[in-house]
């Protein structure tokens, strides 16, 4: 039965309307047991990806309506015990619904101090220690009942095109805020109009807990209700909303429930009004079996003297926020502000993450850094973050805990600066409909070696090379590479452990290292995967490229220098590069071209190359903001903050890459000649008051172990350089670092 959810009909109602505008229902409740069954099979399949629902678990859900049907269905077709905690106001039909499916169905006895739900949350609570393992789906904060219905949002792609409004009711906010988040990223000038019943609190109306109508409305704020998708919201009462219901079956021959009835309502308000020739679509969650004996039942309505209520012919225009009783519409855009919070899991540790926190408070945002280890981040305290311990590691723990703390319409976005956790936000970006990349492709840029695979399909040039995951293969890889190669892991950052083997013998035993190492410096497991590589005896340069679904926009080249061999550790950026306009262009297409075949769509990414005397070879694609301070290096010289941008962009802002000035600025990184202690670094302030010179900033403390550099991590400072071309950056750099002394204290050696 799970494959029969979904693709349910889209048929034209016959409505008047303006000239040309065509309106369409979308029939949910053609689902086996209404609209919610896409949630259930959404909910229910994530967590049993994720491992949160184990095989033959319980599922333990709090429903009277169609979303307990739908975990029935779902979750016994997929061999769960199912148990249902309701109470008795729901309908006999429903129940013996969810008794011949299989279900236990637990039913409160009396209201608590909040009510049935309070009654039903207590009795669902002692089930979930009853039942060890048990799963519950949580339906209203839970970002999986939105996430289902991207599905819905295809099929109406699919079979109508382009959609000018689209219509539904609102009661968890999954539906139209899942919906109309999902056909704004084709459609960004869709209008969104919601349905709300009158006494309902969704849209700070006060509640009246004696409303009749069902499925829509609340007295609670859903976390998945996200009112920023949202343009207008329509309440009815239950007179309007019932006779709407009627009027439906009697003019369209659809019988269902009110909550279709009351979108048919609006939709017919809508058609009469719209702009000709508009595309008007309503989402019809429910059919009228469960309401024979109250919506369409004479009896019930004269014992609810439903008569006697006020109904309108057409709605009365309010501002927000004033109380109604009757059909009334309100602009979302006139609802105060909410502070919007951006989420940052993790950050790097090169003074990128926590600037990154003060560039969102500048733009009005709540930085919200996600860490496992506040004390990694020093100075983030002070940029007025919040900060939220939990296990970043641990994708579920994460969903759980930004489900818990954060209502959707409260999330701006979510990124990184941490190399390590961008396939992380992908993921959670996804799962929570905002703006990211897509996290395959995330993945397939971080692990090298599916890389090199991705680039190789594409024809895009790059080092001959070869994955080994058996360090006795080691000699069969280097064997097709050649020697001398480069031995490195598929998905470490920092250059770390990258080193060039001029034998066999050495390049196995680096593998052997590599392939031993099962957690990287965050904790987090490795692919276990080593790439051989050509060495490749070339200039290397990084490609700063910012894209936005199919565009691929080139902010700049920037030279890179590198330590002798056998390591490869960046010692100096130079940015922009000094190259000559045709090699700029085939280095930007190349990029261009590789960013196409791995998928990346969204944000900054930054790109290394070697320009060979047969062209640009692609050796990596960070999916992320470069590091190294090249960022800071673009602003210096462009007036460009790619940070500021890589914010915006998650945040759904306007992004400008616009230059604002011409100029050139470098970084050198400050490094210990030698193993043994840091006595001191001397000699700062007079170089920071040389000519050009910008900043000089000192990372490692007296005391501290120091080497010559084999990774990033071994860096101890950094000057940065500014002037009108790379000529003067240059010299100003070479001075700096004549200038500068590392002093090593001779009585500890550290290996």
């Amino acid at each position: 039965m799970n494959e029969a959810i979904g693709n349910t009909p889209l048929v034209r109602l016959d409505v008047p309307a303006s000239e040309g505008t065509r309106v369409y229902a979308k029939l949910e409740l053609s689902n086996a047991f209404g609209m919610k069954d896409r949630v259930a099979r959404n909910i229910v399949a994530e967590a049993r990806r994720l491992g949160v629902l184990r095989p033959g678990a319980p599922i333990v859900e709090s429903s009277s309506g169609t979303m307990a049907l739908g975990v029935a269905l779902v979750g016994r077709s997929l061999g769960h015990p199912v148990h249902i905690v309701t109470d008795p106001r729901t309908d006999p039909t429903t129940l013996a619904k969810l008794r011949a499916l299989g279900c236990e169905v637990h039913v409160v006895p009396a209201m608590t101090d909040g009510g049935w739900q309070g009654a039903r949350l207590a009795r669902l609570a002692e089930l979930m220690s009853e039942l060890p393992g048990s799963f519950w789906p949580q339906q209203y904060s839970n970002p999986d009942n939105p996430g289902a219905y991207r599905v819905l949002a295809a099929e109406l792609l699919h079979d109508l095109g382009p959609v000018d409004t689209l219509v539904g009711a609102v009661g968890s906010g999954g539906s139209l805020c899942g919906t109309g988040r999902a056909l704004r990223r084709t459609l960004p000038d869709l209008r969104v109009v919601g349905v709300d019943s009158v006494g309902s609190t969704l849209f700070d109306q006060p509640d009246r807990p004696g409303r009749l109508q069902s499925g829509l409305g609340n007295s609670l704020h859903p976390n998945n209700l996200d009112r920023t998708v949202i343009d207008e919201i329509h309440w009815l009462n239950d007179r309007e909303a019932f006779t709407a219901t009627r009027e439906l079956a009697r003019e369209q021959q659809v019988f269902a429930g009110n909550t279709s009835g009351s979108v048919y309502h609006v939709l017919r308000h809508l058609a009469r009004t719209a702009a000709p020739g508009s595309r008007i679509v309503g989402i019809f969650p429910d059919r009228g079996d469960r309401y024979t004996e109250t919506v369409y039942s004479d009896d019930h309505w004269a014992a609810h003297r439903l008569d006697e209520l006020p109904s309108s012919d057409v709605p009365t225009r309010v501002d927000y926020g004033t109380t109604v009783a009757s059909w009334s519409v309100a602009a979302l855009g006139e609802r105060p502000a909410r502070r919007r919070h951006l989420l940052f899991v993790e950050a790097n540790t090169s003074g990128t993450g926590v600037q990154a926190l003060r560039t969102a408070a500048a733009l009005g945002l709540t930085a919200v850094l996600l860490t496992s280890a506040p004390e990694r981040y020093t100075g983030a305290a002070d940029t007025g973050c919040e900060v939220v311990v939990c296990d970043t590691n641990d994708v579920p723990a994460l969903r759980q805990t930004i489900q818990e703390r954060f209502r959707r319409e409260d999330i701006a976005g979510i990124t990184t600066t941490s190399d390590f956790y961008v396939p992380t936000v992908a993921g959670l970006a996804d799962w929570l409909g905002l703006p990211g990349n897509d996290e395959d492709a995330a993945n397939r840029c971080r692990n090298k070696a599916s890389l090199r695979h991705a680039l190789a399909a594409a024809g895009v040039p790059q080092p001959r090379f070869a994955v080994v995951k058996d360090a006795a293969r080691t000699e069969e890889a280097v064997a097709s590479v050649g020697l001398p190669c480069v031995v490195k892991p598929a998905d470490d950052s920092g250059s770390n452990d990258v080193l060039l083997c001029t034998t066999v013998a050495e390049a196995t035993a680096h593998a052997a290292r590599i392939l031993a190492v099962e957690t990287n410096v965050r904790g987090l497991p490795t692919a276990r995967t080593v790439l051989i590589e050509e060495y490749l005896d070339a200039p290397e340069y990084s490609v700063e490229m910012f894209s936005d679904g199919d565009e691929h926009t080139c902010v700049g080249v920037t030279a890179k220098h590198l330590t002798g061999t056998p390591y490869f550790v960046e010692t100096r950026h130079v940015f922009p590069a000094p190259l000559p306009d045709a090699d700029r262009a085939a280095l930007t297409d190349a990029v261009t071209r590789a960013l196409k075949a791995t998928g990346m769509r969204f944000g900054p990414t930054h790109t290394e190359v070697k320009l060979t005397e047969h062209g640009p070879a692609l050796i990596e694609i960070n999916p992320r903001l470069a590091g190294g301070m090249i960022p800071e290096l673009i602003r210096l010289a462009t007036g460009s903050d790619l940070l500021e941008q890589q914010i915006r962009a998650a945040a759904g802002l306007p992004v400008d890459l616009a230059a604002t000035r011409t100029g050139h600025a470098g970084i050198q990184f400050l490094l210990a000649a030698r193993s043994g202690t840091l006595a001191s670094v001397d000699g700062t302030d007079a170089v920071l008051a040389a000519d050009g010179i910008e900043r000089v900033t000192v990372t490692a403390t007296a005391g501290q172990a120091v080497r010559p550099p084999r990774n990033a991590y071994d860096r101890l400072g950094h000057v940065i350089a500014r002037g009108d071309d790379a000529a003067h950056v240059v010299t100003a750099l070479d001075t700096a670092l004549r200038g500068i002394t590392v002093q090593l204290r001779t009585d500890t050696s550290a290996k």
